[in-house]
Order: C-alpha cells, then sequence, then structure tokens
C-alpha cells in the first residue's frame, strides 16, 4: 500500500531525475563549429616575408574593376587606384579612393575611362596634387586630390624628335626631380623620354629609342631616386628587359640586367634602403641600394606561361599566392607593400609585412 510519504517521496524523485536529463544531455552535445577561417599565404623569406592578402580592396558596389594600373597614397594615407573601368561597370570612375584601412571613400575620374594608367603623387607650393598618365587620350592630366583638373599636356610638339610628321604617343608614367622637374616617359608609343620643367615647359629629351646603352624599348616606369650624394633617374626600360639610371641631364650611368631574377620591370617606389619593382612576368622585386635583386615575391611563372596568357581566366583560377601580371607596387606608409595588376578583371593584393 502506497502511503502519503512515499507516494511523495517517488514524485520528488521524478522531478529530480527530469532536471538531471537536460543537463546530462548539454554536456555530451558537441560544441558549436569554430569559424573557418582560410590559411595564411606567406611569400618571401627573412627580412623579406609578407603575408599575401589578394583583393584586399574592392571597388564599391556597381563599379566592376578594369585593368587595375596605377598606385600612390597621399600624406593622410589615402590610397589611389586607377583602373580602365570594366564594360559590366555601372559606374564610370577610374580613380578610386580608399582609407588607411582599405574601406572605400570615393570615387572620380569618369573622363580617365579606358585610359587610366600611371598615377603619382606630388606636393607643389604645400599642396598635394595628382599626375594621370592617360593612355586612351595621350596625355598628361594634374588634378586635385578630388580630380579637379588644373594641367594638361597632349601630345609633345615641342620635342624635335615630334614635331615633323605624327609618331604615336602614348605616355605611362611620370617621375619628378626634388626641384619640381618631372619626367614623361612615353612607354606604349615612340619610347622617348623628356624632361619638363616644374611649370610644364619642355627642357629636352633624357633618352631615345633603340636598345643599346642609354637607349630604350618601353620606358613603361621611372623614378627619381634621391638616396645618394646627385639625384639619379631609374627608368624600367621593360621591353629591353633591364634597368638604366641616367643624371637629371640625360647623361647614361648605368644598365642593370639581371636575366634570371628581373624579367620585365614596370615600375618603382622607394622606401630607405628598398626599392619595390613591380615585373610584369609573374612576381614582385625587391632592390637594395645598388638595385641589386635581394628577393622575388609571390613569383607565378611557372604557373602562367607567357606573359598575359592567363589574362581572361576568371578569379577562381588564379594561383593563390601567386602573381600573374604587376603592373604598379608601392610602399604603404606602414611598410606594406600594395600591388595592382594588368588584368581585364583587376586585382590589388595586399603584401603585409611580417616583422
Amino acid at each position: 500500500m502506497q502511503t502519503r510519504r512515499s507516494f511523495l517521496a517517488q514524485i520528488a524523485g521524478a522531478a529530480a531525475a527530469s532536471t538531471l536529463v537536460p543537463s546530462r544531455l548539454r554536456a555530451e552535445s558537441p560544441p558549436p563549429p569554430l569559424p573557418v577561417t582560410k590559411p595564411s599565404l606567406i611569400v618571401g623569406t627573412g627580412a623579406h616575408t609578407y603575408e599575401c592578402v589578394h583583393d584586399w580592396l574592392v571597388p564599391p558596389d556597381g563599379l566592376v574593376w578594369g585593368d587595375t594600373h596605377g598606385l600612390c597614397q597621399d600624406s593622410q594615407g589615402y590610397i589611389y587606384v586607377a583602373h580602365t573601368v570594366h564594360p559590366s561597370s555601372k559606374r564610370p570612375e577610374a580613380i578610386v579612393v580608399f582609407d588607411p584601412a582599405g574601406k572605400f571613400v570615393r570615387a572620380f575620374g569618369s573622363d580617365f575611362r579606358a585610359g587610366a594608367h600611371g598615377l603619382d603623387v606630388r606636393q607643389e607650393a604645400g599642396t598635394e596634387l595628382l599626375y594621370h598618365c592617360d593612355i586612351a587620350r595621350s596625355r598628361v592630366v594634374k588634378t586635385s586630390l578630388s580630380g579637379e583638373v588644373l594641367w594638361t599636356h597632349g601630345y609633345p610638339n615641342e620635342d624635335p624628335a615630334y614635331a615633323g610628321a605624327p609618331i604615336n604617343y602614348i605616355p605611362t608614367n611620370v617621375a619628378f626631380a626634388p626641384n619640381g622637374d618631372f619626367f614623361i616617359g612615353d612607354g606604349y608609343g615612340s619610347y622617348h623620354l623628356m624632361k619638363f620643367s616644374a611649370k610644364g615647359d619642355f627642357l629636352g629629351e633624357i633618352a631615345r629609342p633603340g636598345k643599346a646603352d642609354g637607349e630604350l624599348n618601353n620606358p613603361h616606369g621611372q623614378w627619381v631616386d634621391a638616396r645618394g650624394p646627385e639625384p639619379v633617374l631609374v627608368v624600367a626600360d621593360r621591353g629591353n628587359r633591364r634597368l638604366q639610371t641616367f643624371t637629371l641631364d640625360g647623361r647614361h650611368l648605368r644598365t642593370i640586367k639581371d636575366d634570371a631574377r628581373l624579367r620585365m620591370p614596370c615600375n618603382f617606389d622607394i622606401r630607405g634602403d628598398l626599392i619595390v619593382c613591380p615585373d610584369l612576368d609573374s612576381q614582385i622585386c625587391i632592390l637594395d641600394r645598388d638595385y641589386a635583386v635581394v628577393a622575388q615575391l609571390g613569383d607565378g611563372i611557372k604557373a602562367n606561361g607567357s606573359v598575359g596568357s592567363r589574362r581572361a581566366q576568371t578569379r577562381a583560377e588564379f594561383t593563390p599566392g601567386q602573381f600573374i601580371c604587376p603592373h604598379d607596387a608601392i610602399f604603404l606608409q606602414n611598410g606594406d607593400i600594395l600591388v595592382a595588376e594588368w588584368l581585364p578583371i583587376g586585382r590589388i593584393t595586399l603584401l603585409r609585412h611580417i616583422a
């Protein structure tokens, strides 16, 4: 016979069991899955070791990368990208601006659509300005940081080499002397390299086309190296697969050729003892003060084949951690490297320096 006391004890036991079962089930259930993270892509070795972050900069909604050609960073850390704008893009702006963390800020320069190529920032009279090389309209254009056009220079009739019967003229990049003079390379036209005053007056030629020392074949990019006792003009003589250096008045100094490590140099940026040189043939090179290659980053030559042969591929087909066609590269203010590639769907890669 069940007494009241035994009945209450039975109910208490059942209640206790009901509270224990869920607790035991919770203890035995698996923990929630960890977030999926991609393994880091590491390129380089030693002091030149970087984490490779492809597509670090992404255009805003409606704007689709074309060939990503030019890069620069202003004194406030804002990053400027020059691209040709993809035919599918709903927006026309060819210059896209990001903050130092990679967040989109603004875009402008629809006039440069299809032609945005070389891009440099320069301080003049205390104001920072942009110099654009427009390969579609064959001109160099100076603008404010927001895109207001301040000066334009087209076909160089001042140069006797261009004054007669018209010849091809397609400027690709600009370099600046300490006194404000600047140098324009006719990299896609007739391969002359010209010097202009800070006011835009023609001062003469630095070099003419050819294969001999002091002659150029596709002077694609140039930079004034002011680290020594006298400034030196360094030229990416891409068609001749070499570098050359000149005095600022055009006297040839050196020819630097390294077929094993330096293949198709495009341009330069200097930070301290190092130069970053984008090489169209699959890699980013780091050069020392003597212009010798000390590091080859993301070299994709074994996977790429001939230059440009992979340009029709999709992002899914690109090889992670390797470059296809580096076209420009700059040191960011924090020591990282930013790379723009000559690809019809564009790609901006961050090389984050690992100390």
